[in-house]
């Protein structure tokens, strides 16, 4: 029997689903014997105290599942693609040295600002040259029914764009199944994408995000038994911008994406207006879901809306799209 690409991509997400549901609570015994555990900032919302001492790094069995898929379902299709695979591990692994300099000292910093910027920065500059050289300098555009050659402005619109969207994944894993729901919706808009435009051959991939996703979403929902961390946020930010680079829309990572876009720019905005008004604060947290927690909402409100409100951008993304 013909395996179809949509078949392949359903497939790999059955795969990752299954292996990460069944996987992720016999991980957690283990993490706690090595007592990676997630330490608290003191002062983000006092209710999120009590999540002290939760299992972290949760994001390797995610890229496990992901992984495995992926080479299994390339195998039956005899067709392989693994630079989306590499991506998505390179920034795992940024947010694998971050998060166990954390567990390992004990205390929620980990990696420096700069240190993370020098890594994702060299990341983003060969990422982007691959991909111009590779897969070319065209992007789909909103409404336009041919795609716009950037030339080599292509570059650093995806460095930038690498750049933005794995630290916005990363600032969005603040509340119990937020970032992997998230991922989720946006990951379906991708996954739609590379099935009906032309030379896109990232579905399977795309398959394994959405089911490993579904899958770590059992046991990352409140109250959550087991974080992502860093491992799994970065790695997510990463297998998120590395399907737009391949299915050539990056321009919809600001649609479909829209709330990780909020999510960053609530922190900007907190930043810029704390220093011109030195010690003012236009929102009450930030990332923003901290703001919506503080104003009485519960963890499991944002959440639902959160994933609402990723909805209907996904939506708006498809009549971009079409």
């Amino acid at each position: 029997m013909e395996i179809t690409m949509l078949k392949a991509g359903l497939i790999s997400l059955l795969i990752s689903f299954g292996l990460v549901y069944y996987i992720t609570p016999r991980f957690i015994p283990l993490l706690k014997r090595l007592k990676f555990r997630q330490s608290i900032r003191e002062e983000g919302p006092q209710s999120h105290l009590e999540k002290s001492g939760t299992p972290t790094m949760g994001g390797l069995v995610i890229q496990l599942g992901i992984i495995a898929a992926v080479i299994v379902v390339s195998l039956f299709m005899g067709s392989w693609n693994l630079f989306p695979v590499i991506v998505m591990v390179f920034f795992g692994a940024i947010g694998f040295i971050d998060d166990y300099i954390k567990v390992a000292k004990k205390h929620n910093l980990g990696l420096r600002a700069w240190q993370k910027l020098v890594l994702q920065f060299i990341g983003a500059g060969v990422i982007a040259l691959y991909a111009y050289y590779t897969i070319g300098s065209q992007l789909i555009v909103p409404f336009m029914s041919q795609p716009l050659d950037f030339g080599f402005w292509y570059v650093p619109f995806t460095f930038f764009a690498i750049i933005a969207i794995v630290n916005a994944v990363n600032l969005t894993d603040g509340l119990d199944g937020l970032a992997s729901g998230v991922t989720l919706i946006v990951s379906i808009f991708f996954f739609v994408g590379s099935l009906i435009l032309p030379e896109a051959g990232t579905t399977i991939f795309i398959g394994g995000v959405i089911g490993g996703c579904l899958g770590f979403l059992r046991h990352n929902s409140k109250p959550a038994a087991i974080f992502m961390g860093d491992t799994g946020s970065m790695a997510l930010g990463g297998a998120i911008v590395v399907m737009g680079i391949i299915t050539q829309l990056q321009i919809f990572l600001l649609i479909a994406g829209g709330l990780f876009v909020i999510e960053a720019l609530s922190v900007v905005i907190q930043v810029g207006y704390f220093k011109a008004t030195k010690g003012k604060r236009f929102f009450r947290m930030a990332p923003i879901h901290h703001h919506f927690e503080l104003a009485g909402f519960s963890e499991t409100q944002v959440v639902t809306v959160f994933w609402m409100v990723t909805a209907i951008f996904v939506t708006i993304a498809f009549i971009c799209l079409v």
